[in-house]
């Protein structure tokens, strides 16, 4: 058991924890094709908060390394960005047709090339076991809590208000904002 509390094991606890993470996205994905949308939902809340508590472990232990920052970044993208995405095509874009499908899928690609691209630049920028003051653009876990708010005001403000609300949070992906770092 010793591989639990050691930096250079890739199944270190942090590490477990990330896998736990991308267990439920991927079991989330599965419930979104089956449209049960609150069990996809739970899921990706537990999800949300093995994402949470991995980083913890692994500055509290000492556990940070290469790998776990490029396995943390997969659950992320697998998470919080593929997940609440397909979440709105299967739920709100899929029963569009002709243009406005789509238009709705030219968002949704958007959306997850723009998270992609954010994980990719964080990783790029960061260093194992540090923690900026700031993240600079809105981190995916936040893009994803936002995109499950759009989600559930979308009997009020229609496909077209969802996408434009997902294209904004696209944006703010990438954008200069600086969001405080808990």
């Amino acid at each position: 058991m010793q591989f639990l509390w050691r930096s250079t094991s890739h199944f270190n606890l942090a590490n477990l924890f990330t896998m736990v993470n991308i267990t439920a996205g991927l079991l989330a994905t599965y419930f979104i094709t089956q449209h049960n949308f609150v069990y996809a939902i739970v899921l990706a809340w537990i999800g949300g908060a093995f994402d949470i508590f991995d980083g913890k472990i692994a500055r509290k232990y000492a556990l940070s390394n290469e790998f776990g920052i490029q396995l943390d970044s997969f659950a992320d993208f697998l998470s919080f960005v593929l997940v609440p995405t397909f979440l709105i095509f299967q739920a709100i874009y899929s029963q569009l047709e002709g243009a406005s499908l789509i238009a709705a899928a030219v968002g949704s690609i958007y959306y997850v090339i723009s998270g992609l691209r954010r994980l990719i630049q964080f990783n790029i920028n960061a260093d194992a076991g540090e923690v900026a003051k700031y993240f600079t653009g809105v981190p995916t876990p936040l893009g994803a809590i936002l995109l499950w708010l759009t989600y559930l005001s979308a009997p009020f403000i229609s496909w077209i208000g969802v996408l434009a609300l997902m294209l904004l949070i696209g944006a703010l992906l990438n954008s200069k904002v600086k969001i405080p770092h808990p």
